[in-house]
């Protein structure tokens, strides 16, 4: 489980095709210290498991043909930017909110509107996921635990302040750039309690 809070910018070092999948190499000093075999990192978003730490400062991970498929890592090549995070301990400060590190959908940066201390940005939202989107709950963008500000059908906004715009990739990006979205896993269990609750309320009619 992580919260969504980004420990550090790190970079692709190495993309390896294994043909049904792909292994990553990435460097980030601050997520690799300490880091073994069989341990999670986020990588935009994304829960990977580190297969290897063939340096001080990298890790490698493999990732399957679906997760390729299902986000925007399939378009990392080596040098580009991406966000990392280890996962919360217990006990540990919540600083964001409960992400899963399973993303549900990719979006596209419509929009980017700065203003003098912080920027909007606009994303595109598919259909499906646009249920659990609302203005002022919580959405995961390339890992980083956001507010949303307004919420529409076919996408939503956010205000970036300074630090996420300096030491996270959406910084960097620009309209047309892919972004992997996690919609809050609470909103998703209300609706399955909801739906079965409706279910079982009709079987007794």
């Amino acid at each position: 489980m992580f919260t969504g809070i980004v420990e550090e910018l790190g970079e692709v070092t190495a993309v390896e095709d294994l043909g049904d999948a792909a292994r990553f190499t990435l460097r980030g000093p601050l997520v690799t210290e300490g880091a073994r075999h069989g341990d999670s990192i986020a990588v935009n978003g994304v829960c990977l498991t580190v297969v290897d730490t063939p340096g001080p400062d990298t890790f490698t991970a493999d990732v399957m043909a679906e997760t390729l498929k299902r986000s925007s890592l399939g378009a990392l090549t080596p040098g580009s930017p991406v966000n990392l995070e280890r996962p919360t301990q217990v006990g540990g400060r919540l600083g964001g909110h409960l992400v899963q590190g399973h993303v549900d959908g990719t979006g596209t940066i419509l929009d980017r509107a700065p203003a003098e201390h912080w920027e909007v940005v606009t994303v595109s939202l598919p259909a499906e996921l646009a249920r659990y989107v609302v203005e002022k709950g919580s959405i995961t963008v390339d890992g980083i635990s956001l507010t949303v500000v307004e919420a529409a059908a076919d996408h939503f906004t956010v205000s970036l302040i300074p630090t996420t715009l300096a030491l996270t990739t959406l910084g960097r990006k620009q309209p047309g750039d892919p972004v992997n979205l996690e919609v809050d896993v609470v909103a998703k269990y209300v609706e399955r309690m909801l739906g079965e609750r409706r279910t079982g309320t009709e079987a007794g009619r």
